[in-house]
């Protein structure tokens, strides 16, 4: 006979612990879903720019190379910067690339802005390279 109430009190005790935990996986989806979403955009937005970042600079170095060249001028660099731009299917848009030539160094700046997958934010990415020009000179 003491075992019964022992178990009765032991299913009381159960019903009153289930009663008050009900509706909370709900509240816990509520509160970490938009979280996990959050963490889950920043980490494709961060992707998304690392490419684009890596794409502008590889433009950069590429207009600065053939800056730099003997023959090279301002002007072509800045043209081989577009093609490199232009031939990768990165979704950059607005690309805009500035350079000088002097008698020592040659520099590209590449400007553009990524996809975002954050609305109504506008990532603009700026890179450079530099290189010395090439100097022909006698023995």
């Amino acid at each position: 006979m003491i075992a019964r109430p022992a178990l009765a009190l032991r299913r009381l005790a159960q019903r009153v612990v289930a009663r008050r935990e009900r509706g909370s996986s709900t509240i816990q989806l509520v509160v970490l879903l938009p979280a996990l979403f959050s963490l889950m955009f920043l980490g494709v937005q961060a992707a998304v720019m690392y490419q684009g970042r890596t794409i502008a600079l590889a433009a950069a170095q590429e207009g600065a190379r053939e800056a730099a060249g003997e023959q090279g001028t301002a002007a072509s660099g800045i043209s081989a910067a577009h093609t490199f731009v232009s031939s990768t299917t990165a979704g950059l848009k607005g690309t805009s690339v500035s350079g000088y030539r002097n008698a020592d160094e040659a520099r590209i700046t590449v400007t553009t802005h990524t996809v975002s997958v954050i609305p109504a934010w506008k990532p603009t990415i700026t890179q450079s390279a530099s290189m010395p020009v090439e100097k022909v000179t006698t023995g």
